[in-house]
């Protein structure tokens, strides 16, 4: 059976305070990895890797102090998202966190919404 998450049972907290209009959490991770072949034939013998990226942004009704605090001290922090649905839980944990990008949008008939876009070391999902 999939695990099923609703937005409305989960929360995300940045440094321990809880994220309040938090309208949306995406992420990936990329593990760069590079292919070796074999001499003589057009097959892959190994695979190696490297460097793994992680990004991801905070989707915010209007703004966010904390968020808006950090971006312009490009401090480092922790951002932990607890995931639920009923007795489903999962942990995600994005160490080492910094504001990359931050963009505003508003449109007529709409409230405004502010993007945080973050880098983080490592995510860890428990």
């Amino acid at each position: 059976m999939p695990e099923i998450y609703t937005a409305f049972a989960s929360e995300v907290k940045v440094n321990e305070e809880t994220i309040e209009g938090l309208q949306a959490i995406d992420y990936n991770v990329v593990t760069n990895r590079q292919h070796v072949g074999a001499i003589g034939t057009n097959e892959r013998i190994a695979v190696y890797f490297g460097l793994r990226v992680v990004n991801g942004d905070l989707r915010v009704a209007s703004a966010n102090k904390t968020l808006d605090g950090l971006a312009k001290s490009e401090g480092k922090f922790t951002i932990s998202a607890t995931l639920k649905y009923g007795d489903t839980v999962r942990h995600v944990t994005f160490d080492n966190c910094y504001i990359e990008e931050k963009q505003f949008n508003m449109s007529s008939q709409s409230h405004g919404e502010t993007v945080y876009s973050f880098t983080a070391t490592r995510v860890r999902e428990e």
